[in-house]
């Protein structure tokens, strides 16, 4: 049951918009109720640029605070021309296209065809298609789409997927749904502030939950994170976290992350690295792999240390090492991650306070635990011994400069970036978002329409959070990243960046979800939230 309003809204605002009456399918909420108040103005200027230009659109905003505006905007309506089918697969060479529409056929599936992809990544140096979709069926109902998988599959097809053209990333009148939260830092009385679920790095937590507990006005989900045990410790920061002068994950190196300083009185995105060393006082040292997750397992990669398969980013995948260094602080939790191996505690001064012969154990409130395995747990044995000492030094490498990491920065984790200095420029191979052995990867992930969670600084330092509702035909299709992009720079940003999406992507305005979540089974439970608090 929806709470009402914790806190007073300053008087809503009405804004420019083209007139259509949308048809909300869930239950008007206190934010929904104060935005069909407002009268509605007509005009066709500083529409987003999603479908073509002539569609119809509505925005209605309303003051969350000084220096805080809430905007709702509902364009486009569904289209007429798309519909359910079933992608067979997705293959990288027109042969392989062809000899599977071959296979199809004799085994009675006659309207199977192909479709040439031919858009890559920006950055793709690559020529030519990404790949062949072969695709068999035209549906109005999900459920007939979904029946004539459960055909292929008994025939013996795998990877099979049921999807709706209108999130192909072609032409389509949509519908899209956006919200977007404005904060002028100058003005803003509050904070802005990354939460972690549960305030710690282990377990998650829905926006929601997270945004009612420190009594936000608003908040967006935030950076990528870990979802199941097979990858790592649940609720990990997959890349940078870092909040109140405490670097709490290490980066995925190279990529870009949203940075918040109330000392530079503005955000910013840049590409960040981070490197993490562990010095004896016999004078030893080795590099710490990663900070408060389960050692061996790298989400997102981009680690240090010889991981497999790759010390390059790369998204939505485990790598793996199997000797490795990491830091647990309070943080975390608390525990830290069982397994074989050894851990040091290490108090507050630096001292080795306590060996244990195995992972797994408690973390003091001040001071840290160093957990090694294979060759990191020998260099421990040899190197930490009771009473000696140990320091541990990160350093923050943003844009190539070292920073100093202050106690009122921020740093969210997020990829690819869209816009640099105003203009488009979407790093996603760069940023590991293309996987060479399947480029279906990308096609899913960045070509194709997405829930999409996205952060921008406009030119006046006004920070920008939008989200853009997604797999729910007749409700929104979501955007592709090159979408996504003009989206952001039409709504005045320089610069942004991806931050999670999916079934992540959630926005609250006071005690409202203001967004449709994609996951059939409701809001996702996440690892970390951007948050406004007064």
């Amino acid at each position: 049951m929806k709470k009402i309003w914790k806190k007073p809204i300053l008087p809503i605002a009405s804004i420019s918009l083209a007139s259509v009456m949308f048809v909300n399918a869930i239950p008007e909420t206190p934010v929904q109720a104060k935005l069909n108040v407002q009268s509605q103005v007509q005009t066709k200027n500083h529409l987003l640029p999603l479908g073509t230009p002539n569609l119809q659109e509505k925005r209605t905003s309303m003051n969350l605070a000084p220096g805080v505006k809430y905007t709702k905007i509902n364009r486009g309506e569904t289209s007429s021309k798309d519909f359910y089918t079933v992608d067979v697969a997705f293959v990288e060479t027109q042969k392989q296209a062809k000899e599977l529409l071959g296979n199809l056929k004799k085994d009675g599936f006659n309207r199977a065809h192909i479709i040439k992809e031919s858009d890559r990544a920006v950055d793709d140096r690559k020529k030519g298609p990404l790949g062949y979709i072969v695709r068999i069926g035209q549906y109005q109902l999900e459920a007939d789409a979904a029946e004539m998988k459960n055909k292929l599959s008994e025939k013996g097809y795998s990877g099979l997927r049921t999807v709706y053209t209108g999130e192909d990333g072609e032409k389509t009148t949509g519908p899209w749904v956006v919200n977007v939260l404005e904060v002028d830092q100058d003005r803003f009385n509050g904070h802005m502030v990354p939460e972690l679920a549960n305030d710690a790095v282990t377990g998650k937590e829905t926006l929601t939950q997270i945004a009612d507990r420190n009594d936000a006005i608003a908040g967006v989900n935030a950076g990528y994170f870990v979802m199941g045990e097979k990858d790592g410790t649940p609720g990990d920061l997959a890349g940078i976290f870092a909040s109140k002068g405490q670097l709490v994950s290490e980066a995925i190196n190279g990529r870009s992350a949203l940075i918040l300083s109330s000392a530079e009185g503005k955000a910013n995105i840049a590409s960040v690295s981070t490197s993490i060393q562990a010095t004896s006082s016999d004078g030893a040292v080795r590099e710490v792999d990663g900070l408060n997750r389960k050692p061996g397992l790298i989400r997102n990669c981009g680690g240090v240390g010889g991981d497999t398969i790759t010390e390059l980013a790369k998204h939505d995948f485990t790598c793996k090492d199997g000797s490795e260094l990491i830091q647990y602080t309070s943080v975390f939790g608390e525990k830290t991650e069982s397994g074989d191996g050894m851990e040091v505690v290490v108090n507050h001064a630096g001292v080795v306070a306590e060996i244990r012969n195995k992972r797994g154990g408690d973390i003091p409130s001040s001071g840290s635990v160093l957990a090694g395995t294979g060759e990191a747990a020998e260099w421990l044995r040899d190197h930490a011994r009771q009473g000696m000492k140990i320091q541990v030094k990160s350093k923050i490498i943003r844009d190539g400069k070292q920073i100093k990491l202050g106690q009122s920065t921020s740093m969210i984790n997020g990829g690819p970036r869209l816009l640099e200095n105003g203009e488009i420029s979407i790093n996603a191979v760069e940023e590991g978002f293309h996987w060479e052995e399947d480029p279906g990867f990308y096609y899913r992930f960045g070509e194709r329409r997405n829930p999409r969670t996205l952060a921008g600084i406009k030119e006046n330092g006004n920070l920008l959070l939008v989200t853009i509702d997604g797999r729910a035909p007749g409700w929104s299709v979501g955007a592709n990243f090159e979408e996504s992009a003009k989206v952001m720079k039409s709504l005045g940003a320089v610069d942004a960046i991806n931050l999670d999406g999916g079934g992540s992507t959630t926005m609250t305005v006071g005690d409202d979800r203001v967004t449709r979540p994609s996951d059939a089974a409701g809001e996702r439970p996440i690892a970390d939230g951007i948050l406004l608090v007064e």
